[in-house]
């Protein structure tokens, strides 16, 4: 009896709507990488004390960013302004996104949000959300009695 190699996606490959799906996402990777909105990467660290989002924005002028607190939601705007010349001669490849920006982040009720701080040096924006006094960990000895 001779061995044939299986395919799970061979009766999945016939409906129209795959195929529809398969190219779809084969355009989009396709695509430069310029004509896509870029949203920067955010490290968050929760510390006893506070909380630290850390943001790359190589590049972006500290005038173009804006950092809100409302209803819970901190939002970072901004936008990395293209230097260069328009018509892109002489580049060889241009893989870094210019344009505006947006990333918003649930805010827990423990955080203070009217004593948020921000920090932008060497191209990576810290904001800092101080923890309220009862969110904080603390430890209670308790005596045990025999």
């Amino acid at each position: 009896m001779p061995i044939t190699k299986h395919n799970p996606f061979t009766e999945v490959e016939e409906f129209p709507t795959f195929r529809l799906f398969q190219d779809a996402v084969n355009r989009l990777l396709a695509e430069p990488q310029s004509s896509r909105p870029w949203a920067p990467a955010v490290d968050i660290l929760e510390t006893e004390n506070e909380l630290l989002l850390k943001a790359d924005l190589p590049g972006v002028d500290m005038k173009n960013i804006d950092i809100r607190v409302e209803n819970g939601t901190l939002t970072i705007k901004g936008e990395r302004k293209y230097d260069g010349e328009r018509n892109g001669r002489g580049y060889h490849r241009m893989e870094r996104v210019y344009g505006a920006f947006a990333r918003s982040f649930a805010l827990p009720d423990t955080v203070e949000t009217d004593k948020v701080t921000a920090d932008y040096k060497d191209g990576v924006l810290t904001i800092t959300v101080p923890k309220k006094e009862m969110a904080k960990p603390r430890s209670v000895k308790i005596e045990v009695s025999k």
